[in-house]
């Protein structure tokens, strides 16, 4: 019985064949209609916004072609300091007239000043704010401004003083002027929107007693910044 067993036990039968297996889709992997139509959309976003960069550059090259724009000069040419003094309270009394021009020298290109702020400061201290008259400015033109800051204001600061004493021995006085605009470009009848440059103006100015200064005031050019946030 043990040599019948033996015989049948030798027979070859081949190697094993594992259990087949259920198949089955994971659910959020990319797989199926659901992550087709995912990808469909985010690629035809990409392409939209691909194309409305190209378009929005070319149109400005475009532009820049045409119209040629040149930046619009700012300069202080006149600056006449009649008072500029502290009190015992730490207020400063003061009386600054400034003349400031402004030159737009495109040919193509007028601007709307729809607001213009005035701000004077003092060793980063600000001690006057003044509006002046909204206006448009025509194709390669020159307009006159004349800001004036007058009044007091308490200042206060550790090196104050001394920079003041300094100064005061010195007969000049470093004040700084900015310009806070609100404006807008015309090309023929196309209005752009708003943009809100900034303008820097350091200046250095004699304080001016009975007519007579220690010296003459050098006109100053401005810097124009047209992206910095106000």
């Amino acid at each position: 019985m043990s040599e019948k067993q033996a015989g049948l036990n030798g027979a070859y039968y081949g190697p094993s064949i594992p259990p087949k297996r259920d198949s089955y889709q994971s659910v959020g992997r990319g797989g199926g209609p659901l992550g087709c139509c995912c990808s469909c959309i985010f690629g035809l976003v990409f392409k939209l916004i691909f194309t409305a960069i190209v378009f929005m550059g070319l149109a400005f090259f475009v532009f820049w072609l045409i119209v040629k724009p040149n930046r619009v000069k700012f300069h202080v040419t006149d600056a006449t300091l009649t008072q500029f003094n502290f009190s015992s309270d730490s207020n400063l009394h003061y009386n600054l007239a400034l003349n400031l021009t402004i030159r737009n020298p495109n040919k193509k290109l007028g601007i709307y000043y729809d607001r213009i702020e005035a701000r004077a400061n003092y060793e980063g201290q600000r001690f006057s704010t003044i509006t002046l008259t909204p206006f448009y400015q025509g194709h390669k033109t020159t307009n006159v401004l004349n800001p004036l800051f007058t009044g007091q204001q308490l200042l206060v600061g550790s090196n104050l003083q001394s920079e003041y004493q300094k100064q005061t021995s010195a007969g000049v006085y470093e004040i700084e002027m900015k310009l806070y605009l609100r404006i807008r470009f015309k090309f023929g009848r196309i209005k752009t929107g708003k943009f809100k440059p900034r303008v820097e103006c350091d200046l250095k100015v004699p304080l001016s007693t009975n007519g007579n200064s220690a010296t003459t005031f050098e006109t100053k050019r401005c810097k124009i910044d047209y992206f910095k946030a106000i």
